[in-house]
């Protein structure tokens, strides 16, 4: 009964789009806040059977459709951001939201009509998939600076498939995610219950890996502290708020300094740095006198460059150690690489930023830093450092994180977002950087997700959402280095070229295949 209406909705195009559609958006609850981890077991399986017989035409076609449905659901947290702060009409609000996805959507079509392609010249093509769409995910990652949000692995984060993160990574936890999907269907299709036997071992590759990684725990641990200052987005830039906002996180963290690190989020102090210069040093002064090493986000401005950078800086403990007060352009601070499109930075802006406030938005010219960047040092603690969105990119994250370093720490504010879906996949996002890296995470943002993780992404304690509060933790100290951390996304390319295995073979028993003669 179920295959015959199956086989149905396959036979009718339009149909099929708006199944996939569906499939697409239903997606969106198996990422965080939601976190039903068991649907891309139900809903890949249903697509690769939809798509698994159509020409290449139409499966890209129906790879649109799903692409639609999964980012235009996934990422309708955007929206907040556009028609909150953009300045438009509702109805242009959308048709931007819906270029985004559209063009998101391009690489799932793509990549099924490349499929389907390959399928039609040989059967053996069948399980290439998840090798296709690891490169098409990371093109995404990668094009015009990329935007690699959404990856299929995120949604087994906290299910037991997500222990594959140390050695595979979220893309590899992707691959797995589509092999699967393909031993289902063909399982079910040419009777072969012995597919099942791939679930199988993924799972218990999910559950051995973490164990196998060379990771310890020391048992000294440090006393973080997160200050989350719940300021208004429409107040943040004002002038005359700047010293209110300081104000409110140093009443917030004033009773707390015996911590060992002080966390404040991401632009915390709104005044540019060189401008700042008598606030800095007395928040250096009260660290220092307290033994802590404080962390804060703030604008940097270089004049010689005319050139502005969102940027971390550590004040405090590690100054004192260093036996000096605070001064301005010190080493020890993080300027961000990866800027975030339209919110950081303006592609042709001068075409674009006399359209809409949407493309003139508040500190939306930043240079950028380096990729790879010393870590900071707070208390003689290593951190590596991620501003806001780009913990999204698990390559610039894997390169900046060193053998001795003791924490990975992410500083953001999602207030752009409200309370949307957005700031909890943000969240998800950084806990896999955690998984992978084995290191314990550090996250302070202006009004949630505020949290500390461990080094398998568990989260040891967290903040309410939009609360003026604290949240502190004695977190791990943790040596060794997961084998994703040491070799980066090598395994994953392997296991996903396994997929190509079926075409090798059968190529080679061509190759040692006497000729045929012709029959005169």
């Amino acid at each position: 009964m179920i295959a015959s209406v199956l086989t149905r909705i396959k036979q009718i195009a339009w149909l099929r789009q708006i199944i996939l559609l569906v499939l697409g958006g239903l997606l969106c609850f198996a990422y965080a806040p939601y976190s039903v981890a068991i649907l891309p077991f139900w809903i890949l399986p249903l697509v690769v059977y939809l798509i698994g017989s159509l020409t290449p035409r139409q499966a890209f076609n129906s790879g649109f459709a799903f692409g639609f449905g999964w980012f235009g659901a996934g990422l309708s947290w955007i929206y907040v951001s556009i028609d909150q702060y953009g300045g438009m009409p509702d109805a242009v609000n959308v048709i931007v939201l819906a270029l985004l996805v559209a063009y998101l959507a391009l690489y799932p079509a793509a990549t099924f009509a490349l499929w389907r392609k390959l399928c039609l010249r040989s059967g053996y093509w069948l399980f290439s998939l998840p090798l296709l769409w690891l490169v098409a995910e990371t093109l995404r990652g990668w094009l015009f600076t990329g935007f690699p949000w959404l990856g299929l692995g995120y949604t087994q984060t906290d299910a037991l498939l997500g222990g594959l993160a140390p050695a595979v990574g979220q893309p590899g936890i992707t691959v797995a995610l589509w092999f699967i999907a393909l031993a289902i269907v063909t399982g079910i299709q040419q009777a072969r219950p012995q597919n099942a036997l791939l679930v199988v071992v993924f799972i218990v590759l999910g559950w051995l890996t973490p164990m196998l990684q060379p990771l310890k725990r020391s048992p000294e641990t440090t006393s973080v502290l997160l200050v989350q200052g719940n300021i208004q987005q429409s107040l943040k830039w004002q002038a005359d708020q700047q010293w209110p906002n300081i104000l409110r996180y140093l009443d917030l963290t004033r009773p707390q300094y015996q911590h060992d690190i002080v966390i404040w989020p991401e632009s915390a102090i709104t005044a540019l740095e060189p401008y700042a210069d008598d606030i800095l040093y007395n928040i250096d002064q009260a660290a220092s006198i307290n033994g802590a090493g404080l962390i804060t986000g703030i604008i940097d401005y270089d004049a010689n460059n005319d050139a502005f950078y969102n940027s971390v800086i550590v004040l405090g403990q590690e100054q004192q150690q260093l036996d000096s007060d605070y001064q301005y352009g010190h080493d020890n601070r993080y300027r961000k690489h990866q800027l975030l499109p339209i919110g950081e930075f303006v592609p042709f802006e001068d075409v674009l930023r006399p359209l809409a406030p949407l493309f003139n938005l508040p500190m939306s010219s930043f240079a950028r830093g380096s990729e790879q960047q010393p870590n900071l040092v707070a208390n003689d603690h290593k951190l590596n450092t991620a501003i806001c969105y780009e913990i999204a990119f698990s390559n610039q994250v894997r390169l900046n994180t060193q053998a001795d370093t003791d924490y990975l720490l992410t500083v953001s504010n999602d207030t752009w977002f409200g309370d949307s879906h957005g700031p909890w996949q943000h969240m998800q996002i950084a806990q896999m950087r955690a998984k992978e890296l084995g290191r314990p995470l550090l996250r302070a943002t202006n009004n949630g997700v505020s949290a500390i993780t461990d080094e398998h992404g568990r989260i040891i304690a967290d903040a309410p959402q939009f609360t003026a509060t604290t949240v502190s933790a004695e977190v791990p100290q943790v040596s060794g280095q997961t084998w994703f951390a040491r070799f980066g996304h090598t395994f994953t390319w392997l296991l996903a070229a396994l997929g190509l295995l079926p075409w090798l073979k059968a190529a080679s028993n061509r190759r040692g295949q006497p000729p045929q003669k012709s029959v005169q």
